[in-house]
């Protein structure tokens, strides 16, 4: 699995499927969530339908670059953004979304490309929206999945799913494992299965645990702010899709990124939630492949 160098101290691990003549599409995934999150069927499916997809783990996370010399005190960070003290929580921070952003424009860089359709979820729909604002030469189309736009009025969680998501999972492979039973919390209602969250659980255990990094990606999500305004400004085709069973952001911020960005397509799935059921993927792919033809 290559590792490739985006910008100086940073590196990123990156796989990719497909012919590198067909259109590329970058997936960028979420909040401490491995590259592998986008499941390689997944990717070759969306390869088959003649697009050259790529997929990286993003700084912090997986087998990518870490900030280990950069931990952040949380409890004083939530106290300094609480206070509105943002000068002193921002000193606290290494970096930021759009850090994150344009380590993904980095990676296109050094493959080649100059342009590629951008696909992000959950945090990586933050990041790739954050992609598209700051660079919209170089994204071909933006799809902005289970997401939202950084305002506090919408996208937001339940609070049964805001305390599974920030209750640390057991540090022990068995414990960590069985932990992943948590996220049938805010997935899909029809199709959620733990046999496969615990599968996805195990191989990124196994692959790469690195729990110190999720206080520094939850830091630069807390201090992106809105892209509110920005995102009135896109002219980047722009698909947006969000599961109707999703307790993690709630499907307002779907629909607020839809209604933001002029022209956007707004694609709200029944029986999804904060996850990507396979029963579901034809319905994904389908309009991925539309999207960026």
């Amino acid at each position: 699995m290559p590792i490739v160098d985006v910008s100086p101290g940073v590196s990123l691990a990156c796989e990719t499927f497909g012919d590198p003549c067909d259109a590329p599409v970058l997936l960028v995934m979420g909040f401490g969530a491995q590259m592998i999150a986008w499941h390689e069927d997944l990717c070759r499916a969306l390869a088959e339908r003649g697009r050259y997809v790529i997929r990286y783990d993003n700084r912090d996370c997986g087998l990518s670059t870490t900030f280990d010399d950069h931990p952040v005190d949380m409890g004083r960070f939530i106290a300094a953004v609480s206070s509105g003290d943002l000068r002193s929580a921002l000193a606290m921070v290494p970096y930021t979304l759009q850090d994150m952003a344009d380590d993904g424009l980095g990676l296109l860089t050094a493959l080649g490309i100059e342009r590629a359709h951008v696909v992000g979820s959950s945090m990586g729909g933050m990041i790739a929206q954050t992609m598209a604002i700051s660079h919209p030469e170089r994204v071909l189309t933006l799809t902005s999945m289970m997401s939202s736009t950084g305002e506090s009025a919408y996208g937001q969680s339940s609070p049964e799913a805001q305390a599974v998501l920030f209750n640390p999972k057991p540090a022990d492979r068995e414990g960590y494992i069985a932990a992943a039973d948590r996220e049938l919390l805010w997935a899909s209602k029809r199709y959620g299965n733990t046999a496969v969250l615990r599968e996805l659980a195990a191989r990124s255990y196994d692959r790469a645990y690195y729990p110190a990094g999720v206080g520094r990606q939850l830091a630069a999500m807390i201090l992106s702010g809105s892209r509110a305004d920005a995102l009135q400004e896109l002219r980047v085709p722009t698909l947006v899709v969000h599961g109707l069973d999703d307790t993690l952001i709630d499907p307002s911020g779907g629909q607020r990124t839809a209604d933001l960005v002029p022209g956007a397509k707004l694609l709200l799935i029944p029986d999804m939630g904060h996850d990507r059921p396979r029963e579901l993927w034809p319905e994904i792919i389908d309009a991925l492949e539309a999207h960026t033809s």
